[in-house]
């Protein structure tokens, strides 16, 4: 066989190293938007929607760390597994805790998202963005990049989640306009002012709903010497919490062991004691908030005054917090459309937004 005397071998090495096989297997992917909180991962893939809310718990094997469930079916064993079996909660306070459990938890999710319905349901090599909070560090920022890229996506791009929330709370905040957003989640409140695509001020603090559920554990604990799991101090919170006038009395009944006799007891819990075992937790929560708007500048609060505070998050739906702060602020406060899914809507419209992605993304590394 004759070869053309041509051809030239460097152009084509050169040319060589451009091919990117994940970005060919990209093209088979579905491009997805991850909440990744503390208490809920929630997955968009455009076209669909909203297609994973699960919490954020992993339960390995602690001698082989074998993933053993990840979800729904870990949480059910949180406080409830034997000792071979530890289960965890990879992300705390909004930053990854635990390396390896938070990119299986990654990899487990992209790879549902791809188990029907694509060309290469195997090899899914997605492009995704995530939301984290707007205090993490740089060597935090990292640490979620890194494990997006290891559980399998070829591009990983982070958003501050108060921006993610006001994209997804579907805001105007490319516009030359005061909005304020602050976003109650499970490990951090987001609270900042959004002007022009950016973060003018802005603040994160580490308290928020995990800081509710221990906060009622520990009253509970106090009062009636009864020790709590987690799962049923949230479901305390969830059915009867509230931090607003009570204009109608309400109970629940909690379940744990009594610390002095070391049994099963049951006692019945109102509303109105729950709401005194929130209050200083919502307390910092609203006087972030109030400061936060006291470094605003004079501009922005009034048009903050005409569009009002907006609420995101699973802790916007905790009773009366609308109203308290719109006490607190003198300001209009309203909650956002399906305030949970705020931040994982915003990640998912920035993936056909290459412009405004690239603005605000602050991966780093």
């Amino acid at each position: 066989m004759n070869f053309p005397r041509n051809i030239n071998i460097k152009s084509i090495t050169e040319m060589l190293p451009r091919f990117n096989p994940n970005r060919i297997l990209g093209m088979f992917s579905h491009d997805v938007g991850i909440d990744l909180g503390t208490a809920n991962t929630l997955v968009w893939v455009g076209g669909k929607g909203i297609v994973i809310r699960e919490p954020s718990v992993v339960a390995r094997h602690k001698k082989t760390k074998e993933i053993l469930a990840i979800g729904s079916s870990a949480k059910k064993m949180l406080g409830r597994a034997p000792g071979t079996i530890e289960t965890i909660r990879p992300l705390r306070d909004g930053v990854i805790a635990d390396f390896d459990a938070t990119a299986a938890m990654l990899k487990y999710y992209i790879r549902k998202v791809h188990e029907s319905g694509t060309i290469i349901p195997k090899i899914p090599r997605p492009r995704v963005v995530i939301g984290i909070p707007s205090g993490v560090t740089e060597v935090e920022r990292k640490a979620v990049s890194d494990a997006a890229l290891t559980s399998g996506a070829y591009e990983a791009h982070l958003i501050e989640e108060p921006m993610a929330a006001a994209i997804g709370a579907e805001l105007p905040v490319t516009k030359p306009e005061g909005i304020f957003i602050v976003d109650i989640g499970g490990g951090t409140s987001e609270i900042a002012a959004i002007s022009l695509g950016g973060i003018v001020v802005g603040r994160s603090i580490r308290i928020a709903g995990d800081e509710m559920n221990e906060a009622i554990a520990n009253y509970v604990r106090l009062k009636y010497s009864l020790l709590l799991g987690e799962p049923t101090s949230e479901e305390i919170k969830l059915s009867i919490g509230s931090c607003g006038p009570i204009k109608e009395e309400k109970f629940t009944v909690a379940r744990g062991r009594d610390l002095e006799t070391g049994l099963p007891k049951s006692i019945k819990l109102s509303n109105t004691e729950i709401q005194e075992a929130l209050s200083s937790v919502v307390h910092e929560i609203v006087s972030s908030i109030v400061d936060t708007l006291e470094e605003t500048p004079p501009e922005l609060v009034s048009d903050i005054m005409e569009r009002g505070i907006v609420l995101a998050g699973g802790g916007s739906l905790l009773s009366g917090i609308d109203k308290l702060i719109e006490e607190k602020t003198k300001m209009p406060v309203w909650i956002a459309d399906d305030p949970i899914t705020c931040v994982a809507r915003g990640c998912g419209g920035l993936l056909s937004d290459p412009k405004l992605l690239k603005k605000i993304n602050v991966t780093k590394g």
